[in-house]
């Protein structure tokens, strides 16, 4: 007959005393089990809050780098801005103010710069778009048929127009779907007309909102500086039909003010071969129209550059708010070596019997340190069930983006579980050291 391997019996040994400790732990908890409970609630908040926040953090940062991402990482934006000496306008000046980019420079920059693979330059004017009573104060914006090739926007229903109407100056447009809701609110706004000012528009395409990062808007019928506050709603016609219906030469009128400015171009998107070549590009593009231009009267806008920063400034929003919500859980562990040291005062006498028995010092700090950890975990398994249930929540009533990525939960679990290991080892060490006599007598 063999006999059986020793190490193996102490290894059940050992897995029957750990066993009998976490069934102690529980018990003892379970025995305080209101304290407990309050106790395992900062640990609840603390996993629940680091959750929710990295989440909104997270949410917020995607937010902002799909509406960079909509402009294209490898396009090159540029935007015909208004010089701060031709706004001194007095009621008694009447001039035509020339400013912004110009055909000339697109030219330019297409037959120069061999990285240029397409060049979408746009017109911009602010008017009224009417729908029999339905009325809403849009940007008309002349682009080119390649225009969504540069831009990630889809055509939600029908189509853009094509390089035919586009040759053919045709009165087609296709409109966001904001102005979409606002003009046909009750039935399809494709194959139907809309006007702005003496002309008919007949709509053969709705599209998604375009992001307004970026962007241009006009003024009164003219450029502005600056960029939206928000989605302009916007209509889409040819920039051939652009040129020959609204002119080159915008006029303002007010009282006693006539002011008439001339703006060939006031945007164009570029896009670059390369994602290598973007910022060395814009660099070129920079000094070409410096060259050509005497003034500042343009702006340029690297998405790329944008998408950059914004993944910096997402990472510097999660540290802070990691850090603020991590404030809490240490808060929790404090509680918990509160609740340990005064278990242990309670305690002292059932401490003494125990060495008094034969328990190790190892025996004493086991147990303290399995009940702190079931503490802790048990307080970080219902604080990461919280803590994925309010982003949705948040999601649901804010309507705002929140994104629960995998590691969160597993780094608020984790840090719980640290931390009840960390803050329970001095209220465990302090059993431990106990003199058996001294416990004894304890009352």
């Amino acid at each position: 007959m063999s006999m059986p391997d020793p190490r193996a019996l102490a290894g059940l040994f050992s897995f029957a005393k750990i066993r009998r400790a976490v069934s102690l732990g529980f018990k003892t908890l379970w025995q305080h089990r209101l304290r407990s409970f309050l106790t395992m609630l900062g640990i609840v908040f603390g996993v629940c809050s680091v959750i929710a926040m990295l989440a909104v953090g997270e949410g917020a940062g995607y937010e902002a780098q799909e509406q960079i991402r909509q402009l294209g990482s490898q396009n090159i934006i540029l935007r015909s801005v208004k010089p701060s000496d031709t706004e001194r306008i007095t009621t008694t000046q009447s001039r035509v103010s020339s400013y912004g980019l110009t055909y000339a420079d697109m030219t330019r920059i297409q037959d120069t710069i061999p990285s240029v693979t397409v060049l979408a330059p746009g017109r911009i004017i602010r008017n009224h778009v009417w729908n029999a009573t339905q009325r809403v104060d849009a940007e008309i914006v002349g682009v080119t048929p390649w225009y969504t090739d540069v831009r990630t926007m889809n055509v939600v229903s029908g189509r853009f127009f094509s390089p035919v109407e586009m040759e053919g100056h045709s009165n087609v447009c296709v409109i966001t779907a904001p102005v979409e809701k606002r003009l046909f609110p009750l039935s399809p706004s494709l194959g139907r007309n809309v006007r702005v000012g003496a002309d008919y528009y007949k709509v053969i395409g709705v599209m998604e909102a375009e992001s307004s990062v970026g962007t241009s808007q006009s003024g009164n019928n003219s450029a502005t500086q600056g960029t939206n506050g928000g989605y302009a709603p916007r209509i889409y016609i040819p920039l051939s039909a652009a040129k020959s219906r609204f002119g080159e030469t915008l006029m303002r009128r007010s009282s006693g003010t006539f002011e008439a400015e001339r703006v060939e171009l006031h945007e164009a998107v570029i896009q670059v071969a390369r994602l290598e070549d973007v910022e060395e590009t814009a660099q070129i593009i920079n000094s070409i129209l410096a060259t050509e231009h005497k003034q500042k009267d343009y702006d340029m806008v690297v998405p790329l550059e944008l998408l950059r920063q914004a993944e910096r400034t997402k990472q510097i929003f999660n540290t802070v708010l990691g850090a603020i919500a991590a404030i809490s859980l240490l808060v929790g562990g404090i509680g918990i070596m509160n609740i340990m040291l005064a278990s242990v005062t309670e305690r002292t006498r059932e401490i003494g019997i125990r060495r008094a028995l034969g328990a190790k010092k190892r025996d004493i700090v086991i147990q303290f340190l399995i009940e702190t950890v079931i503490l802790a975990g048990t307080g970080g398994v219902i604080g990461v069930i919280f803590g994925v249930i309010i982003p949705v929540l948040i999601s649901h009533v804010a309507e705002m983006v929140t994104i629960v990525t995998p590691w969160a939960p597993a780094l608020a679990f984790s840090i719980s579980a640290f931390i009840g290991v960390v803050f329970g080892i001095y209220p465990a060490t302090r059993a431990a050291n106990m003199d058996p006599v001294e416990a004894l007598r304890h009352e």
